[in-house]
């Protein structure tokens, strides 16, 4: 007996140790594009008036990211449109990259924060991203876009949510549309979307879409799988969509002409079974709002739910955070020890991120210890940001953009005003394929993996930090706000971008320094093992 125990002992701590070394490949869980997640939240909804977007960046993309300036052009100024951009380790590689078409260039462009999916634009537009995959069928891989030169675009041409839509309806129209199922989420001072697009088919250059306006007073959530049902072309206040969706939906087999097309369920993906959420949507929409009681073996959800308190954007920070921690879907919830009290509890090494090959450890010393549920916040995430607008301030100071890069779970939010012109250096070279500790990646990577074998012991060490970083720049940011204010009611608009530049990169590197100060304390603590 004491032997097996003693076996067992092994293969746990083996099991465990093995996630510093290991990125998680998406691969080893059965799921097919399950990366990225985005919560909108409408002006009436938030606790400040604020209209709010966010994105998770799940999987392998570029870290490195720069604010692209604005420019003027003349007349007949064109621009080229790239593939490949997402996984560059550098600016300077994009000069290589596969040109799909070449268009006309706007007259004017906007600066914007260039990440592998354009995010955030100097007029407080901001677009997330989530992909759904859709039906194989209706992909034309000679379209020229991919969404996120799609977004890029809409970045630099429009300063609000209705003009992105209706650019990108008109670039996919002329130029096709390249990708996948893709959903965006646009945002603006004033209202938030979940724009669904995909293409029409190998056949014919061009793409279907449909656009959803999430209620001022309400929440939505997208998260890999199409969440508008009804396409209400009556309601334009409401709803946008092109022409051709019950077309191409026929010659495709994906409805049968019969009864009001359901969009989701013409156009979801095998990772949605059938249905119009999972999860994610799920537990977002009952934290938000728990009396309406939403059924997760439901067919379908609300689109959009009314919070019953208001959303802070640190609510939004919080939820990206969350891997089902105490709930029926924490994958840790059966890894549970005696401590030295007597009293079962989780073990302090349980990982809710581990990755494939130490769950089939678990599952094949008892079958079933181990239920994957795929969490908001995931060790594989690349970047995420949270996008506060409000309109009651000048655009310079109005946009917020929080980013996080890897692990929401794990890592503080750095703030980047929409005035901002640059980013901190450590954000010039994508962190990704080596070690490079001069890059923001790394800055953070090494305190997050080092605390997920001993997650128990580290995670309030974490949250508190995160918590603690957080209070700061809401202590300090309204006294930034209003020194930026007056700077810019006097004319003096470069000395008020400075500030801003400046803060971000001191914040940043204040958070870098502490998760570093982690790293150091959790080698100390675990200096005899983990």
């Amino acid at each position: 007996m004491k032997a097996t125990i003693k076996t067992l002992i092994t293969l746990v701590i083996i099991a465990m140790t093995m996630s510093i070394n290991a990125q998680v490949n998406v691969d080893e869980y059965e799921f097919e594009g399950a990366n990225c997640t985005s919560i909108m939240v409408g002006r009436k909804a938030s606790t400040d008036g604020s209209v709010m977007t966010s994105h998770t960046c799940d999987s392998w993309y570029r870290t490195w990211m720069r604010w692209e300036p604005a420019a003027d052009y003349e007349e007949n100024a064109t621009t080229k449109v790239y593939k490949g951009t997402m996984h560059t380790m550098s600016p300077s590689e994009t000069k290589g990259l596969p040109v799909a078409a070449e268009i006309p260039q706007a007259s004017h462009t906007y600066a914007y924060l260039n990440t592998a999916y354009p995010c955030f634009n100097e007029k407080q537009l901001a677009i997330g991203e989530t992909t759904f995959s859709g039906p194989d069928t209706l992909v034309n891989k000679e379209g020229a876009f991919q969404i996120e030169e799609l977004e890029r675009i809409a970045l630099q041409r429009c300063d609000n949510a209705r003009d992105a839509i209706k650019t990108i309806a008109e670039l996919i129209k002329e130029y096709g549309y390249g990708d996948g199922g893709e959903a965006i989420t646009i945002a603006d001072t004033k209202e938030v979307w979940l724009m669904e697009i995909m293409g029409e088919g190998p056949d014919q250059i061009g793409g279907i879409w449909a656009a959803q306006r999430v209620p001022d007073g309400e929440v939505g959530v997208s998260a890999n799988i199409p969440r508008i049902k009804y396409l209400n072309r009556k309601d334009e206040k409401n709803f946008m969509c092109s022409d051709n969706v019950e077309e191409v939906a026929k010659k495709y087999g994906l409805w049968d002409g019969e009864g009001e097309l359901i969009w989701y369920k013409a156009f979801g993906s095998s990772y949605s079974n059938g249905k119009n959420f999972r999860e994610r949507e799920w537990f977002i929409f009952n934290e938000l709002a728990p009396s309406l009681n939403l059924d997760r073996n439901a067919e379908d959800i609300p689109f959009s739910v009314k919070p019953e308190k208001k959303v802070d954007v640190r609510d939004v920070m919080r939820l990206l955070r969350s891997y089902y921690e105490g709930t029926d879907m924490d994958i840790t919830r059966n890894l549970k020890i005696v401590d030295r009290n007597g009293d079962t509890i989780v073990s302090p090494n349980a990982n809710p991120w581990m990755g494939g090959n130490e769950q089939k450890v678990y599952n094949m010393l008892k079958p079933g210890t181990i239920e994957f549920k795929r969490g908001v916040a995931m060790s594989w995430c690349s970047y995420s940001f949270v996008a506060q607008l409000r309109d009651w301030m000048p655009d310079e100071i109005g946009g917020i953009c929080w980013i996080g890069v890897e692990n929401p779970g794990q890592s503080p939010r750095i703030p980047v005003y929409s005035g901002c012109t640059r980013m901190p250096s450590c954000f010039d070279r994508c962190g990704h394929g080596h070690y490079d500790d001069q890059t923001v990646l790394w800055r953070y990577r090494k305190a997050n993996k080092l605390a997920q074998v001993n997650w128990g012991y580290a995670k309030d060490i974490m949250y508190n930090n995160i918590q603690r970083y957080e209070d700061k720049a809401f202590e300090e940011m309204p006294e930034l706000e209003k020194k930026v204010e007056k700077l810019l009611k006097k004319g003096e608009k470069d000395e008020a971008v400075k500030m801003l530049n400046r803060y971000t990169a001191d914040f940043e590197a204040a958070t870098a320094e502490t998760w570093k100060e982690m790293e150091h304390h959790f080698w100390e603590k675990f200096w005899t093992g983990f």
